[in-house]
């Protein structure tokens, strides 16, 4: 059935038996029209409100110690528990979408999620703090798999590499201007303004999305999956915390690394058989969509991608500032190219990715992430700065040609109702192999430093720069095995699959 939309635009709503009814834009054209653009706007000003709040806290941590009487270990709950929200949430968010509609379900994220940061400004103790940071992880969560799950049936299948290039650049942009945007507000106000920014930003964000998203049109069909819940979403919770505190045990065998993580480990796999039954027709996360070959493919590739990447990019921060001496805002700007060189390549590379297949796009973009990350491999306490920057700008070049012609490889493969749940599983994904990453960078280059002050007889300059030289050999390897899974990404246009012919 067809219903009018954005400025004319005809939407297919879908009436089968288990679909939502949500809307669903019919693409035409090789170009981003004004409707999706429009579109487009919403998402991406949700997206840079959760991925900023990320990073900017993360220059405040030595802020909360002192107001706060903190130590280390308990200021990181600021961050920790932001992320284990955020975990938790998101496999709720395709079976939401499906049920109460993207509309709705996205109002309500951007509502939890600046509720949340008004709170946090107001908090006058650190387990205040961690509390309403959980709020903001809750609303923060929902952000990017709604968004991805908006843009995906706005555009159409066959302009998603180019949708998910939008939605890319805060993704990228976030973690570099995060630090740059928190140390700013910190030195000319205090810690309470990196949360009340939000404030007028979400307000923004509520009315400009309740006047331009499509209005839900759904039928509730499908029964929420209560038992999954039960396992995956604490599974998640468990797992991620337990890897999480990797770096501060100093190591994978204390009982706070392993107890949490293994309990949630044994969930998340109890929750795998029972996804696949049967009588489980609506799963809290479709495992089924595995039978895609191309979304199995892509989720393999994201999964080593984010342990790599995202996992080594907590080195270059730490570079700046313990070995050159540099303060977060000056680490942040130097930084800075990386995001400029994939803004350059992001959009070429998702109109290409929409007309010859991501395949060929993400193996020129890791190869240049390798060639980029190379040179880090070399580094000392007195690299070249010129070095460093021109080494940065070359893997975002790298990584503008990566991520997003991934997620369009698995994305655009899906249909109607399964575009939800394939958004919602690559986020559990990229969260889950995130925090592995982070913890296995960190593990390295403590131990590393560890290694070359005893070698030494205590800490030198050059032992400590070696030590992250030794990391970046790691992550040059790492990115270098992600051009495995790329091998069989398609190259070629990709076509929607019907997600009820995977089941035959």
């Amino acid at each position: 059935m067809s219903v009018p939309t954005l400025a004319g635009v005809t939407t297919e709503t879908s009436t089968d038996a288990g679909k939502s009814g949500e809307t669903t834009t019919s693409a035409s054209g090789d170009g981003l029209d004004r409707d999706v653009l429009v579109v487009a706007g919403v998402v991406v000003l949700g997206a840079i409100m959760s991925i900023l709040d990320i990073t900017v806290v993360s220059v405040a941590l030595q802020t909360f110690q002192s107001v706060f009487s903190a130590n280390p270990a308990e200021v990181a709950w600021t961050m920790t528990g932001y992320t284990l929200a955020l975990a938790s949430v998101i496999p709720l968010t395709g079976w939401a979408a499906d049920r109460f509609g993207t509309k709705r379900l996205y109002l309500l994220a951007v509502v939890l999620f600046t509720a949340g940061s008004v709170l946090c400004a107001t908090a006058t103790s650190l387990e205040m703090l961690v509390a309403f940071r959980v709020v903001q992880g809750l609303g923060g969560g929902m952000l990017m798999p709604l968004g991805m799950t908006i843009l995906t049936r706005a555009a159409g299948p066959d302009r998603v590499g180019r949708v998910m290039a939008v939605l890319g650049v805060p993704m990228l942009l976030g973690p570099i201007f995060g630090p740059i945007l928190g140390g700013w507000l910190i030195d000319i106000a205090s810690w309470h303004w990196i949360f009340l920014i939000n404030l007028p930003i979400g307000i923004v964000a509520l009315i400009y999305a309740a006047m331009v998203l499509p209005t839900d049109n759904v039928q509730p069909s499908e029964s929420f999956d209560w038992l999954g819940m039960v396992m995956l979403s604490p599974g998640l919770a468990l797992f991620l915390y337990g890897v999480s505190s990797i770096p501060e045990a100093g190591g994978v065998g204390h009982a706070k690394v392993l107890v949490p993580a293994a309990i949630g480990l044994v969930l998340i796999i109890a929750f795998v058989p029972w996804a696949l039954a049967r009588r489980n027709i609506h799963p809290l996360v479709d495992l089924r969509l595995f039978a895609n070959k191309d979304m199995t493919i892509a989720v393999v590739a994201m999964m080593l991608f984010a342990v790599a990447f995202f996992g080594s990019s907590l080195l270059f921060p730490q570079y700046f500032q313990f070995i050159r001496g540099e303060d977060a805002l000056s680490a942040g700007w130097l930084i800075a190219p990386q995001g400029f060189g994939a803004m350059i390549t992001m959009p070429i590379a998702g109109m290409l990715a929409d007309r010859i297949g991501p395949g060929k796009i993400v193996l020129t973009g890791i190869g240049t992430i390798v060639v980029g990350m190379a040179a880090f491999t070399q580094l000392s306490d007195t690299t070249s700065y010129a070095v460093i920057i021109g080494a940065l700008f070359v893997m975002g070049l790298g990584m503008g040609g990566t991520m997003m012609p991934i997620m369009s490889a698995a994305l655009a493969t899906l249909k109607d109702h399964s575009i939800a749940r394939g958004s919602t599983l690559m986020n559990i994904t990229q969260q889950i192999a995130s925090s592995i990453g982070f913890a296995l960078f960190s593990v390295l280059l403590t131990n590393g430093i560890q290694d070359a002050s005893a070698a030494a007889g205590g800490p030198t300059p050059s032992g400590l720069a070696g030590a992250f030289a030794d990391s970046f050999l790691v992550a040059v390897i790492l990115v270098a095995v992600c051009l495995v899974p790329a091998l069989f990404l398609p190259r070629r246009k990709v076509a929607p699959v019907d997600p009820a012919a995977m089941m035959h």
